[in-house]
């Protein structure tokens, strides 16, 4: 078995569903300590003057909070789950597919949240059915994970039966140590992904990439799943 891991992310971006459709299980790990300006709680979408953030205010905490603690700061900022709405609605309303996927996310925003994980799985639930990725996903904090770093990937492994891990191709590079893990008898895989390009709102400004998966989505509808995952490709996704 493969299994991927990741911190919660915020309407995470398309690299982040590769790397989930290409595993068998996903461990969402919540129990690492929260990073103030992540993706953890911000993410970017393309506007007509170029590219913004999409930001959910969350409380002040110690350097040492978890990611599942986290509180969402109504007080700080009442307004942002209608601000982040109007946003999309206003820069996405035109693109061919957005009313297909309106109504549910607009839900989503117009619901009261506490925890900012749970608002992140949320929409990384939203993503997987409209993505078809059919991959289970577990919570870190349900695991009771031992160690830091790559001894924590090691346990993480054991705990789940994986016999690989799939790493991310960014600075996992640099914090991974693919030696020990294959000391204790765990392959290592690493990610590839080539960003797909198509077409865009604003096409004046020229492709943008990295943006929330919804970018995808509005645009392209049905054919996003042809341009995500190849056939050629390994991947663990349903059928539409």
């Amino acid at each position: 078995m493969i299994v991927a891991a990741h911190q919660p992310a915020y309407l995470p971006w398309l690299g982040y569903l590769d790397k989930m459709a290409k595993a068998d299980l996903f461990v969402v790990m919540d129990d690492l300590p929260f990073e103030t300006r992540s993706f953890q709680h911000r993410q970017r979408v393309k506007l007509n003057t170029g590219v913004g953030w999409l930001t959910v205010p969350v409380e002040h905490g110690p350097r040492t909070e978890r990611i599942l603690d986290k509180r969402i700061d109504h007080a700080a900022s009442p307004h942002w789950q209608r601000r982040a709405w109007r946003t999309l609605e206003s820069h996405y309303a035109r693109a061919p597919y957005f009313a297909r996927y309106a109504d549910e996310l607009r839900e989503v925003y117009e619901r009261s949240w506490t925890d900012l994980v749970e608002l992140d799985l949320e929409l990384l639930a939203l993503a997987r059915r409209w993505m078809c990725i059919r991959v289970p996903i577990l919570r870190a904090s349900t695991l009771e994970l031992a160690g830091t770093g790559t001894d924590r990937l090691i346990d993480l492994c054991k705990k789940v039966g994986a016999r690989a891990y799939l790493s991310g191709s960014g600075g996992a590079t640099r914090s991974l140590d693919a030696e020990q893990i294959g000391r204790a008898g765990i392959g290592v895989i690493w990610q590839h992904f080539d960003h797909p390009v198509y077409p865009q709102r604003y096409p004046g400004q020229g492709f943008v990439s990295h943006l929330a998966f919804l970018d995808l989505l509005f645009n392209c509808g049905e054919t996003s799943f042809e341009l995500m995952f190849p056939r050629s490709h390994p991947i663990h996704v349903g059928a539409r």
